[in-house]
């Protein structure tokens, strides 16, 4: 059986890195300038070694600003801010997307309708070899996507008929869905099940899994997660569905 107090330096170790973090932003915050990583390390104590990964751990999430070898500010700051208009749906999404990847190691994304089309507003990409990358601000086909197709089946009887008067839906790949009747199967079983699924839809040898978003009634968005099919099957789906669930709670409940 563990000893409890094994856990103990694990826990310490969590808790002296985040202390150092909020330590350094403090510290860059405090001077009217750009310091330099070792002017860092010697006020602060923090060996050389540690301080490079939290530096670039902040300036990745945009709490510092990197110019050649000083370090400054960073406007992911701003976000920290109390502010009486709220957050966008943007920065309400961000950090659970980016737990959602960390969780799966796959590429997660919130999508957004634009017209017929969907748009990532906010994106994560695996940090596997093989991997698929969603670019972000780019309009993608509604049908071909697993955020798409969400986005789709949450659209009242009206609007879908629009939909397919007219949408122009293009085949990308030979298992892409464009005809009407076997779309609307899809839509179906969507609504019937909570999930989108895409096989190779898009970009061949992935396979993508989709949930919408409803806040206050209204689908304000999606969830996504693009696998490459080396890596999906039924256990992968499983997880990656539970993970969509809790995270569209989440935002829905935020």
């Amino acid at each position: 059986m563990m000893d409890p107090g094994q856990s103990i330096p694990s826990q310490a170790s969590q808790v002296k890195s985040a202390t150092r973090t909020l330590d350094i932003i403090e510290y860059v915050v405090a001077h009217d300038r750009a310091l330099v990583a070792q002017e860092i390390a010697i006020a602060l104590g923090i060996p050389v070694s540690s301080l490079s990964y939290l530096l670039g751990t902040l300036v990745e999430r945009g709490y510092l600003a990197r110019d050649g070898r000083r370090y400054s500010a960073g406007p992911g700051l701003q976000r920290l801010q109390a502010r009486s208009g709220g957050f966008s749906l943007a920065e309400r999404a961000a950090p659970l997307v980016r737990t959602l990847r960390v969780q799966l190691n796959e590429t997660t994304s919130f999508f957004i309708r634009s017209a017929w089309d969907v748009e990532a507003i906010v994106t994560e990409t695996s940090e596997q070899a093989l991997r698929y990358a969603v670019p972000t601000g780019a309009r993608l086909p509604m049908h071909a996507f697993a955020s798409g197709k969400a986005l789709l089946a949450a659209l009242p009887d009206d609007e879908l008929e629009r939909y397919f008067a007219e949408s122009e839906r293009t085949r990308f790949t030979p298992a892409t869905v464009t005809a009407e009747k076997a779309l609307r199967r899809q839509l179906d079983e969507i609504r019937r099940t909570g999930f989108s699924l895409t096989d190779e839809e898009f970009s061949l040898g992935i396979r993508g899994i989709g949930r919408v978003v409803t806040i206050g009634g209204e689908a304000v968005g999606a969830l996504s997660c693009a696998i490459p099919t080396a890596r999906f099957d039924e256990a992968m789906q499983r997880r990656a569905m539970d993970l969509l669930e809790r995270t569209a709670g989440l935002l829905e409940s935020a």
